[in-house]
């Protein structure tokens, strides 16, 4: 793991939102330049996402939109990922939720850096894989 974690500038964790993941991604994880592959990360954004959702749908979903998905600084490595999310908006079928990314250095930890924020909706599904009414 490089030092270069401190070089990045450093951020507050969010405010009301809700810590729904933590990882340590591992050298099986980079990409080319041995940094974390975007795809991996996209991945466990998705699952981060998925929790929040999952309280409200009570059965099956799907992930049915990535509205966004911004790559604001490289992960490393070994950085500590922590996921926090929020719920945007609740439809009749649907959810759709804030992602927010920080990574922490392994060894200096404490000290945290905004890397990957993403919008999701996520679709309440039946046995069918139709849309279903998320139950109030």
């Amino acid at each position: 793991m490089s030092n270069e974690s401190s070089l990045r500038p450093e951020s507050a964790l969010p405010q009301g939102r809700e810590l729904v993941l933590k990882v340590i991604p591992m050298p099986a994880d980079t990409n080319g330049n041995g940094d974390i592959f975007g795809g991996w990360v996209m991945a466990q954004v998705d699952l981060a996402g998925s929790v929040l959702p999952a309280r409200h749908v009570r059965g099956r979903m799907a992930t049915v939109a990535v509205n966004q998905f911004i790559f604001k600084q490289p992960v490393r490595v070994g950085d500590i990922l922590s996921f926090f999310a929020h719920v945007e908006r609740i439809g009749n079928t649907s959810i759709t939720v804030q992602v927010e990314v920080f990574a922490e250095s392994f060894r200096t930890q404490g000290t945290y850096v905004k890397v990957t924020e993403a919008s999701l909706t996520y679709v309440a599904i039946d046995e069918k894989g139709k849309p279903r009414p998320i139950p109030r």
